[in-house]
Parts: C-alpha cells; structure tokens; sequence
C-alpha cells in the first residue's frame, strides 16, 4: 500500500440540482446540520485506514452545497469529486505523454494508467446512476472497481521501483471513493434499521 497525501479539489456541480431533491422515504441525518461534514468525515475517517480525516473535510467543507444537503447530497458530492478528478488525471496523464520526460518503462505504465482512468470515469458515472436509484450494493461495487484500478496504477510503477508520477491523483481518487463507501454504507445501516 502506498502512502497518500491529499489536496484541494474543486467541484464542478455537475450533480448540483440532484443534490437538493429530497428523498421521501427517510432522512438518516438532518439536511441543515452543520456538524454534519464534521460527523462523518470523524466517522468515516474512524472506519478506515484510507481516509484522512482533514482530506475529508478539505474536499467536502469548501463545496457552498455541502453545508445544506443531507447524507445523501455528500455521498453524491463524494462521487462527483472522484469523477472531477478522474477526468483531470486523463488530462494530466496526456500532458506527461507527450512531455518527452519518462523513460520507456515509465510512459507504458503511463498509458496504462491511461486506460485505467479512462475505464473508472463510466464506472464512476454508473456509481452515481445506482446510488441515485438507491441501488447502493451496485454504487458500491463500482467505487470498488475504481480504487481498484488505482491501485493497479499505482503499483505498475513499482514493479521496477520507478517512483509514480501519479501518487497524488491516485491516493486522492481512492480516498474519495472510500468517503462516498462510507457515507453509503451509513446510508444502508439506516435504511436497514428503519425496516427492521
């Protein structure tokens, strides 16, 4: 396992009218508290060896919608930060190509994270597409198979000790998707006790 540090990572709203629908069928955590990001980040945080307490928070505190949604707006806010930084890695990945500063050996575990990311931004947007449907064993499934494709990444490089160029991104795609599993997995517990 790799050591992740963390960044920033603005958000696009692509999801931002979704996030505002209220869900009829129960409200785990009340949509206005202001501990809210705090609550989970701590939990979740708690739950595993991934997550970064402070890189919760710096990701989920700075997005204005945040402060007014429910468990389900910051499992949402989780998934579209982890597809924002899928597609800015792409970026990122094409511009190191065509850089001309990695070696041989360097440049196919390039594209090879290439094709990891590329296949992780439709698993991400299938994530979504399930969660909302509440079919959160599915969302869960696929935000595996992210951080899976991650750790593949990742550890393509080590195979001959280079060092990763894509530390960062990888360690910040996988800690958003453990967030947006934890918020899931609270998600199911309440939903599971309330028809228990």
């Amino acid at each position: 396992m790799f050591h992740c540090s963390f960044f920033t990572i603005s958000f696009c709203f692509l999801f931002f009218p979704l996030l505002l629908i209220p869900h009829e069928n129960y409200s785990p955590v009340n949509a206005l508290s202001v501990d809210l990001i705090n609550t989970t980040c701590k939990q979740c945080a708690d739950k595993s060896t991934l997550i970064n307490y402070d890189f919760c928070l710096t990701s989920l505190q700075p997005i204005p919608i945040s402060h007014i949604v429910n468990l389900q707006g910051l499992a949402l806010i989780a998934m579209e930060l982890a597809l924002e930084n899928a597609t800015d890695t792409i970026s990122s990945i094409e511009e190191m190509l065509s850089s001309g500063q990695f070696d041989t050996f360097a440049l196919e575990c390039l594209k090879d994270c290439l094709e990891l990311y590329g296949d992780s931004v439709p698993m991400l947007v299938n994530s979504i597409g399930a969660f909302l449907f509440e079919e959160y064993d599915a969302a869960s499934l696929l935000l595996s198979a992210v951080m899976e494709t991650m750790l593949t990444c990742e550890d393509g490089f080590g195979e001959k000790g280079e060092v990763s160029p894509l530390t960062e991104e990888n360690c910040s795609l996988m800690q958003l998707g453990d967030i947006a599993l934890c918020i899931i997995n609270l998600l199911s517990i309440a939903l599971d006790s309330k028809f228990s």
